[in-house]
């Protein structure tokens, strides 16, 4: 598998992010596959930590943590600065808990203009957090993930209920780590981030992956991973319903990529992921499993793409 021009990172929590990266480990074992250089990359919620991290020349297996990673000495001088991007996360995954069931259905709202109606209504009924996320923005600020270009961010602002894409041409000035900050603070549970007049929070709110807003030109490569496409039917009333919508919102938005030129692939986790993830995707207690499955997927994938070639 090639590297793809555009590298679209979706929400899902530290298992999301604990998959996403474990998934690119395993095909940055490609000789033909780099993480790293993409020529765009949108970050949604948990997908903004991994995009600013890789923007940052962090390779995702460093930020694993784990022995099954096959890198060794030449990635040390990474591995103390993407240690703190796990413990960022664990953090807020675990003070966000349960608490973003009830926000994540707003993701499956109608995306066009009457979709930020609804938004905007229903937010406006969710008692603001008060949870800060400082240490993680403090974490991405100490990464060195700047705005290159390359990054672009999603948030939704809370008094207009639109979705902000920072990092694009046009949207309000804010460093990368206040920016990811935005696309993390889901609402009810952290503060928003509050810049140039108005108020961010989770970028999740408009849609779990938002591959539509990929700025794409005919013939380029987009390649999306998205992690709450795990969650199956039977994992409870919210979690069931969750997954196929996942699935399909991706799906749509893909469609809007490719009617631009684009050639959109999605990995959604498989049968072992998933059953790894489980229904809660803000359970560290999984995150061990869940890089075993990522890991074994990326290769997979990697292997295939192979034969295939």
């Amino acid at each position: 598998m090639k590297t793809p021009d555009v590298l679209v990172l979706g929400g899902g929590g530290t298992l999301g992010e604990a998959w996403m990266s474990a998934v690119l480990a395993g095909l940055d074992e490609g000789e033909e596959f780099d993480a790293r250089d993409c020529r765009r990359y949108v970050g949604t919620s948990a997908g903004s930590i991994v995009a600013a991290s890789l923007v940052a020349g962090l390779a995702p297996g460093v930020r694993l943590g784990r022995s099954s990673a096959p890198y060794e000495a030449p990635m040390e001088e990474y591995a103390k600065r993407a240690s703190p991007f796990r413990q960022g996360l664990s953090a807020a995954a675990g003070l966000a808990g349960s608490a973003a069931g009830p926000i994540a259905s707003l993701a499956f709202a109608s995306t066009a203009a009457g979709g930020a109606v609804i938004r905007r209504t229903v937010l406006r009924n969710v008692r603001p957090g008060r949870r800060s996320l400082a240490e993680l923005g403090r974490i991405v600020e100490r990464s060195g993930a700047r705005w290159d270009g390359r990054l672009r961010i999603v948030a939704v602002q809370l008094e207009t209920g639109r979705r902000v894409v920072f990092g694009a041409s046009g949207a309000p000035q804010l460093s990368v780590a206040a920016a990811v900050q935005a696309s993390c603070a889901i609402p009810g549970v952290f503060r928003p981030v509050v810049a140039g007049g108005g108020s961010y929070v989770d970028g999740g709110v408009w849609s779990p992956t938002n591959i539509d807003a990929a700025e794409v030109t005919r013939g380029e490569r987009v390649l999306c991973l998205n992690p709450p496409g795990s969650l199956r039917a039977g994992s409870g009333p919210l979690a069931g319903a969750f997954g196929p919508l996942s699935r399909a919102v991706a799906a749509t938005e893909a469609l809007v990529s490719r009617n631009r030129g684009a050639i959109v692939s999605a990995i959604n986790p498989d049968e072992a992921s998933a059953a790894a993830m489980g229904p809660n995707l803000m359970d560290p207690r999984a995150r061990d499993a869940v890089i075993d499955a990522g890991l074994a997927q990326g290769r997979r994938l990697l292997s295939r793409s192979r034969r295939a070639a």
